[in-house]
């Protein structure tokens, strides 16, 4: 599957940042419909890199209400934790 497909970005937060400096572990957004195989197939074809584990977390859409008081629905979100071998590591330029 075309890395493309899979990995919309990287997220850089606070959190993010202390688990990929202590734990080799780094947060992607994803598609919704990609998998844990496609999405290590993907990080370790665009980073060049070795993946060992990666965890999947979907946050569901929200309630929300418009201007003219219509009730509406955020979008549902899905990122991904992938962890590295041990050594291994993702240069953010």
């Amino acid at each position: 599957m075309n890395p493309d497909h899979v990995l919309k970005g990287m997220r850089l937060t606070e959190k993010a940042n202390r688990q990929s400096a202590e734990l080799g572990q780094y947060t992607f957004e994803v598609f919704p419909g990609a998998t844990k195989p496609a999405i290590a197939a993907a990080v370790e074809q665009v980073f060049k890199v070795t993946v060992r584990r990666v965890n999947v977390q979907i946050t569901p859409g929200k309630g929300r209400r418009g201007r003219s008081g219509r009730p509406g629905e955020t979008s549902e979100t899905k990122k991904a934790i992938v962890t590295l071998k041990a050594g291994d590591k993702i240069e953010l330029v």
